[in-house]
């Protein structure tokens, strides 16, 4: 499946499916919140919540991907990610983009 932030494909003709999303709300245990408090008072990457939006939004664009699959779809073009906070320490990613198919 290829997966591009780009609005169009150069020289390639495809009819556009329609929307596809994936997401996931993630949040980590008390005592990786409580590290990542006492790093955030002697600053430095945050390494513990850097890993958890990575793997977030792999798993949202795994379920984008599954999504556009459902269509079958040969690309999802205008890829973006969101991201906002549902309780403390609980965020929500999301992937989106427009499933499309080459004609």
């Amino acid at each position: 499946m290829l997966l591009t932030t780009i609005e169009t494909l150069p020289d390639q003709k495809f009819t556009a499916l329609g929307l596809v999303r994936g997401s996931t709300v993630q949040c980590k245990n008390l005592g990786h919140d409580f590290m990542a408090g006492l790093k955030n008072l002697v600053g430095g990457e945050m390494s513990d919540y850097t890993e958890l939006m990575e793997e977030s939004r792999n798993i949202a664009t795994e379920r984008m991907v599954r999504e556009a699959e459902r269509l079958s779809a040969d690309a999802v073009i205008g890829v973006r990610y969101s991201s906002s906070a549902i309780a403390a320490g609980a965020a929500e990613i999301m992937a989106y983009g427009t499933a499309i198919k080459f004609l």
